[in-house]
């Protein structure tokens, strides 16, 4: 009977282990030419289970080759044609995926990862998975316009640039014009990147680019049109007396009051006009302090500048004969 448990523990952990080391991939992957494509091919580590060896193998034409092989004397590439061209994570436990780079129509074909773990007791376990992959050439998608850090709209002499982006089967050509498609255009660059070291307010217009690559009948496509704009700084500063007059809230007019001596001297309403007028800044109502005479002595019209004059007559009257009195 405890032989029969022991067993029965055995497989079970067995049955455990195989389930945590059991690969994860995928079935099926579209690789672009000349550009690259990577493999999934991962597991969970498990304690007490050693990867002894890692090999990435193609079927094509019903032969199969081995490709690439890791074991304890390190990494080989078998197959001339891959080398260079394909690569295995080295220090991430459990991912044992395949980069492939360059693609090439020949690449098609299915590729099979295995793996084999070595136990504590020395027992192997081998795992693989099949992964189909298929390798097209792809015509370059229509461009978009990408702006740089400060957008479309720019200060003059600022750093800006806008960069034409596609994809596609490289290599992958691009046209920078000025101007819009269909339209009249001026031909800028040949690269992907249009740069301005220091934009100029002539530099402001529209702009599109064109991708083209060897797939498609070398049929050229074009972007969308975006405008850049040149944001130009006002050429006219505030002056220091401007700024002081709008940051000096202003003052409410003031109502003046003449002296005593301005009405005894001219009297009533005289005396209050002249004492608005002593400053000199305004021959109407307003004196320099910013007062402004009472509505009666503004409205008074010829009249009551007769009455004015005539009362301060009778008032220079009796001092006349006061002083001629006293000369006697």
């Amino acid at each position: 009977m405890g032989e029969v448990v022991r067993i029965l523990v055995f497989v079970m952990a067995f049955i455990s282990c195989n389930a945590l080391l059991d690969l994860s991939g995928v079935h099926q992957v579209k690789g672009t030419w000349m550009g690259s494509t990577t493999l999934p091919c991962t597991y969970m580590p498990s304690e007490g289970f050693t990867q002894q060896m890692l090999s990435w193998s193609i079927e094509r034409d019903y032969s199969t080759s081995t490709i690439f092989r890791r074991d304890d004397s390190g990494d080989h590439i078998l197959l001339s044609q891959f080398r260079d061209r394909v690569s295995v994570p080295k220090h991430s436990p459990g991912d044992a995926s395949l980069l492939i780079e360059n693609l090439e129509i020949p690449d098609s074909g299915h590729y099979t990862c295995q793996v084999i773990w070595r136990s504590k007791n020395n027992s192997l376990i081998t795992k693989e998975v099949t992964t189909t992959v298929k390798v097209v050439k792809v015509a370059a998608t229509k461009p978009v316009v990408r702006a740089g850090e400060l957008g479309l709209t720019v200060p003059a002499g600022a750093r800006t640039s806008l960069t034409c982006v596609a994809s596609g089967s490289p290599p992958i050509s691009y046209r920078w014009f000025r101007g819009t498609p269909g339209g009249k255009a001026q031909l800028l660059s040949s690269q992907a990147e249009l740069a301005w070291d220091s934009v100029r307010p002539s530099d402001a217009g529209k702009y599109y680019c064109e991708a083209e690559n060897r797939v498609g009948a070398g049929a050229a496509q074009q972007s969308d049109a975006v405008e850049l704009t040149v944001r130009v700084p006002s050429q006219t500063a505030a002056q220091p007396w401007d700024r002081q007059a709008q940051q000096t809230p202003a003052q409410p007019p003031r109502r003046c009051t003449p002296s005593s001596a301005h009405r005894s001297a001219r009297g009533g309403n005289a005396g209050l006009r002249e004492g608005c007028r002593s400053g000199g800044a305004s021959r109407r109502h307003r004196s320099p302090a910013g007062c402004v005479a009472p509505a009666p002595l503004r409205a008074g019209g010829r009249a009551g500048r007769r009455r004015a004059r005539g009362a301060a007559g009778r008032a220079a009257a009796p001092a006349a004969e006061e002083e001629g009195g006293t000369s006697l």
